[in-house]
């Protein structure tokens, strides 16, 4: 598989998420609690500020302010983020940075704000009623992510733990396989890259007649239910 190049990624998530701020800012975001898009703006556009800093000033306790109210201002005030955070990502990927994880470089940022861009964009365009695709590499490397980074950083936080029985997760379309757990799987799961993904993030249920089940039910509801990501 060829290499993603998480910036420009970004940089095409960000437009696509930045589109929707002329839609309905009070429509409901369903899968994030009470927000609304306007909520789902403040969060993203302060979680560009704030990666901003971890990679320009090394820390992670920088507070942005909120984003402003009226749709011309949080407009302007969510491009300047994405311009501020496409600036400090511009870089060479092995900078040191603060981060939430390893790899303790800028590279860590670049992929994971691509992923939580990717993320919230589908968030924000099915909020409007029209969710658009998730490209099947960048989806795939988010299951990925999900598994090597969010998933065990969890575990280390305590607010999840490691599960008893190993479950598969299988990409059809990009013919990759991970595996949450010690030991042979008893149970496995397969679905697109995409659909795994949102799957993982709580987007779409295990129900879901695009996501195929096989094996021990109990253990795949055990590691849904797992607090896998934040």
């Amino acid at each position: 598989m060829e290499p993603i190049d998480y910036v420009s990624a970004l940089r095409r998530e960000l437009a696509e998420f930045g589109a929707c701020l002329t839609g309905d800012l009070a429509a409901p975001v369903e899968h994030c609690g009470d927000w609304d898009l306007y909520d789902l703006a403040d969060h993203l556009g302060w979680g560009n500020l704030w990666s901003a800093a971890a990679v320009t000033e090394r820390r992670g306790d920088f507070d942005p302010p909120p984003a402003p109210r009226g749709r011309d201002a949080l407009t302007d005030w969510y491009r300047g983020t994405c311009e501020h955070l496409l600036a400090a990502l511009d870089t060479d990927p092995e900078a040191p940075a603060w981060t939430l994880a390893p790899p303790r470089t800028v590279s860590f940022w670049q992929r994971r704000r691509c992923m939580e861009t990717l993320i919230h964009r589908w968030d924000a365009q099915h909020a409007l009623g029209t969710p658009g695709p998730l490209a099947p590499a960048l989806a795939a490397d988010g299951v990925a992510e999900v598994f090597d980074t969010m998933a065990p950083r969890q575990v280390r936080l305590g607010r999840a733990s490691e599960p008893a029985r190993a479950v598969a997760f299988t990409a059809a379309d990009a013919g990759t396989t991970w595996t949450w757990g010690s030991g042979e799987p008893v149970a496995m799961l397969s679905a697109t890259a995409a659909n795994l993904l949102l799957l993982l993030w709580g987007r779409l249920a295990p129900s879901d007649e695009a996501i195929t089940r096989e094996g021990d039910v109990a253990a795949v509801q055990a590691v849904l239910a797992g607090a896998l990501v934040p």
